[in-house]
């Protein structure tokens, strides 16, 4: 990753190809929250760091990590911010404001969106919000142009004094190929003092220069070599493609047969438009298919561009109908849209005798095995339904998000985005006092409480709203990799810090705290039913640390987990094959032949819980073997 061996060929993923690129380029500063399928891209720079005399850190959310950016970038710093889809709306107030205050040293955005939703709950198409902006967007379709894209976008930023956004999607997050390495500078450029006269301010007035800055781009961009053609010349059936489409499109060419009449315009620099040098080959062609993620956003900028140039052409892509208006693009729909473009005949696919005559199993996200969510989803369940009238659940995005599913007892009624539980639920709160005759509970994660839903609780709290926030501490932000937040007590770079306690923030906010432990399940539920019946803002923290944390954190041995098939009762005992459908462990299994549970002894971290929680007792936690 950091040998400077230029020439020297490498494979990469996608987003070790940022990493590289941003060494290349010389940064000074770099900050995120993690986000898939990005989160790769900060831990990597964070290894680094010290080797290359440069500052990394995961910030508490992704608006302090761009205004940190934003900071740096006042002393001449070269700075990149690295978030996905949702993380870039977060960052909008300061997006905004940023463009029109511009930059001093240069300041890239990498935005990883996520078509068909992969790993997030939208496939938001960030283009939109560089439009809106008004920067720079760039969008690379190979690992060697995610890796080029970078210095490349910090020289652009200097250049016009603006902001500039590189956007990848998972299939370049994750994807790997080869990469021709570039010089790695010896040092990086000095720091600039920030001066007296420098004036960066947003304000009304700048508005004009940011727009200067725009039309400076799109001459540029008219001349950049990540936008290129290949194909015929005045091909009258053309192809416009934006990141994976053009893959997915040299593919489906070759094997349509249409090599000799079919055009491919490639757009890497692609927002502000390219107009002059679009229209090239806009003015040959006949019918225009576009090719993209998501959203039809290079389709209505040529349908505007030929419009506004009397261009009589036929438009195929995501909104007439040639392409899904929703998820990833991939080697079937863009073969059937290139026929449809052409009129070329799809090949004939044969599948083996028998393929899909049986339906796939569908098989929904589940919590690992030893979650110890699992057992808080599973008590707050139980608790409501004894209730008087059923309690309302208002979740949030995390591992937990999951709870909306089987593999949390179905337990939530509404989620939001990121940070939107502890406000909807001061909302349903409020109307306690009005005549809702219901429990309010929602619930967060450890790094979310500190992401996101700090202003929420104290709102809540001084507003005197009747509700419950379970937080869900498991020691780390799991569902993206483990990274650290302040309450881990350690930084992206290695570095130890003083963790933050949430449960003296939650007390000095002005809350009632109480601390169990979701694996004492009997105290975990007093504790709950305990926190219920009180009124006010109340807070739960249900502490265990993530169970795949402890998984690679362990060395030797873990308790051995088996089923005394001599008391289990199998389906007899009224619990409903409570060990592998009602509770859902990954580790709990169900033997269909002798109608009794099941461990995995691979799957099973050895939590015990189940054992707790069996009916008949017959689930068993003895001695210690090999883990």
């Amino acid at each position: 990753m950091t040998a400077n061996a230029p020439g020297a060929v490498v494979l990469m993923q996608g987003n070790e190809a940022i990493v590289r690129g941003a060494a290349e380029a010389g940064i000074h500063f770099a900050a995120s929250y993690p986000g898939s399928p990005s989160s790769q891209i900060l831990g990597m720079l964070g290894k680094i760091a010290r080797e290359r005399n440069f500052y990394a850190e995961w910030s508490t959310n992704e608006v302090c990590a761009i205004q940190a950016c934003m900071g740096a970038s006042f002393a001449g710093a070269r700075a990149l911010c690295v978030v996905k889809q949702n993380g870039l709306l977060c960052t909008a107030d300061a997006l905004h404001c940023g463009a029109q205050q511009g930059v001093k040293g240069g300041l890239v955005v990498v935005t990883s969106d996520d078509p068909s939703a992969h790993s997030s709950t939208n496939e938001f198409d960030s283009r939109w919000q560089a439009q809106s902006a008004s920067v720079a967007l760039l969008e690379p379709t190979t690992m060697q142009e995610a890796k080029d894209m970078i210095p490349y976008a910090f020289e652009l930023s200097e250049r016009v004094g603006q902001i500039v956004i590189v956007r990848l999607t998972t299939r370049v997050c994750h994807g790997r190929g080869c990469v021709t390495l570039g010089e790695l500078p010896e040092e990086n450029r000095p720091l600039e003092r920030v001066r007296e006269w420098d004036r960066m301010v947003c304000v009304s007035y700048m508005h004009g220069p940011m727009l200067e800055k725009l039309e400076a781009l799109r001459g540029a961009f008219n001349e950049s070599p990540y936008n290129h053609y290949s194909g015929p010349e005045g091909a009258r059936d053309l192809i416009v493609a934006g990141g994976t489409g053009r893959l997915y499109a040299q593919e489906a060419v070759k094997r349509l047969g249409v090599q000799d009449r079919v055009g491919l315009l490639s757009l890497g620099a692609l927002w502000p438009l390219p107009e002059d040098y679009i229209l090239k080959y806009l003015r040959g062609a006949e019918r225009v298919l576009i090719l993209e993620e998501v959203d039809p956003f290079l389709e209505q900028g040529l349908e505007a561009l030929a419009g506004r140039e009397k261009l009589s052409l036929t438009f195929l892509g995501r909104d007439h109908g040639a392409l899904p208006k929703i998820g990833e693009l991939d080697p079937d729909n863009v073969e059937k849209a290139i026929s449809i473009l052409t009129g070329a005949p799809l090949p004939e696919k044969r599948l083996p005798d028998g393929a899909g005559k049986t339906p796939l199993p569908v098989r929904e996200l589940t919590f690992c095995a030893g979650c110890p969510h699992r057992a808080t989803f599973y008590l707050l369940k139980k608790a409501l339904r004894q209730e008087k009238n059923p309690g309302i659940v208002v979740g949030d995005i995390g591992c937990y998000f999951m709870a909306g599913q089987s593999a949390g007892q179905y337990g939530y009624q509404a989620c939001n985005c990121m940070g939107s539980g502890v406000s909807m639920a001061e909302g349903l709160g409020q109307l306690t006092h009005y005549g809702l005759d219901q429990k309010v509970v929602t619930i967060c994660g450890d790094s979310t409480f500190f992401h996101t839903i700090m202003p929420g609780i104290v709102n809540a709290v001084y507003q005197s709203a009747n509700m419950l926030l379970i937080v869900l501490d498991n020691s780390a932000t799991a569902m993206t990799g483990f990274q650290p937040h302040p309450g881990t007590g350690l930084t992206a770079m290695g570095d130890h810090a003083r963790p933050m306690d949430i449960q003296k923030i939650l007390e000095a906010i002005g809350c009632e705290v109480e601390v169990a432990d979701p694996f004492e399940t009997v105290q975990a539920e007093k504790t709950l039913r305990r926190m219920l019946a009180r009124p006010g803002m109340n807070v739960l923290i249900m502490r265990q640390p993530c169970a795949t944390l402890k998984t690679k954190e362990r060395k030797g041995k873990k308790p051995r987990v088996w089923v005394d098939q001599s008391r289990c009762i199998g389906e007899g005992c009224g619990c409903d094959k409570h060990c592998s459908r009602v509770w859902g462990c990954p580790g709990n299994t169900w033997d269909f032949s002798t109608g009794k549970a099941q461990i995995d002894p691979v799957t099973c971290v050895g939590c015990g819980v189940c054992a707790k929680l069996c009916p008949a007792g017959a689930i068993q936690v003895e001695g210690e073997t090999e883990a």
